[in-house]
């Protein structure tokens, strides 16, 4: 089966979905296509890489996925193939793929492959396309393009962090109005040794973890890890976000308490 997965910052109200797809078929028409997301914000490649990276392994090894965000070439920005975890991705080496697989994927090219017009603002449905039914149909990635042992950098914000303390940021606003930072649920449990805590935000509060949406009443705020493993801010059947003030970088804390301490 040949998968080819899509995101972009296109929305729906225009034709480029249709006319990538209707490229794809044309030239491999028994591929499965899937939409991952078209809603990510116009040039957002944070946006990208983290919708990409909490998706991409649930997909079958050998899938593409074509990641068409902020697309335009450069010298220092090159269209590239890679090759990582038995899967491909094809895009533009903007900083989203190293936040997607890290730096140094296990195989990354330099796309050497002619674009089917001599139109250059719609890279994804005259390169991108060709390039992904190539690998499907089986050429080898190195001789798609010229090796690139390392791929552009673009640092992941981390929490700053102390024995007592965590400091992050909210680095993803979801279709839910549920803000998403960049606290790990690995690093929080690291820290906590087992003491109380409290989590604070928009000069809101919140010292304790729920397992559920549902563990508090409607409209209520709540902290929890969601699937994402990242420490999220919502609000059952409410907008958190919304309600809250909170943005993308809007700072979220986590404080925890000593024996010898109190809730201030």
């Amino acid at each position: 089966m040949s998968i080819i997965t899509l995101t972009s910052d296109w929305g729906s109200s225009d034709f480029y979905i249709a006319a990538v797809k209707g490229a794809i078929l044309s030239k491999l028409p028994d591929t499965v296509i899937v939409d991952i997301s078209h809603q990510i914000k116009p040039f957002d490649i944070e946006g990208a890489a983290f919708t990409v990276r909490n998706s991409y392994q649930s997909f079958p090894k050998g899938t593409v996925h074509i990641v068409a965000v902020n697309t335009v070439e450069t010298t220092d920005h090159p269209h590239i193939a890679i090759q990582h975890d038995g899967h491909y991705f094809i895009g533009t080496d903007n900083g989203v793929f190293s936040m997607i697989v890290g730096d140094t994927p296990e195989a990354a090219v330099q796309i050497e492959v002619y674009q089917d017009s001599d139109l250059f603002t719609f890279s994804t449905r005259d390169r991108f396309v060709k390039v992904a039914v190539q690998l499907l149909t089986g050429t080898p990635l190195d001789q798609l393009g010229i090796l690139r042992p390392q791929l552009t950098s673009r640092l992941l914000f981390e929490p700053a962090i102390s024995q007592d303390s965590i400091k992050g940021m909210v680095i993803h606003i979801d279709g839910y109005d549920n803000a998403i930072t960049n606290i790990s649920a690995e690093l929080f449990q690291q820290l906590r040794r087992k003491r109380p805590f409290e989590i604070y935000f928009a000069g809101y509060r919140l010292n304790s973890l729920m397992s559920s949406y549902l563990d508090v009443e409607v409209a209520e705020l709540l902290a929890l890890f969601g699937t994402h493993g990242m420490l999220e801010i919502a609000m059952n059947q409410g907008n958190a976000a919304s309600l809250c003030g909170l943005e993308k970088y809007t700072p979220v804390n986590v404080r925890f308490i000593n024996a010898d301490e109190t809730f201030v």
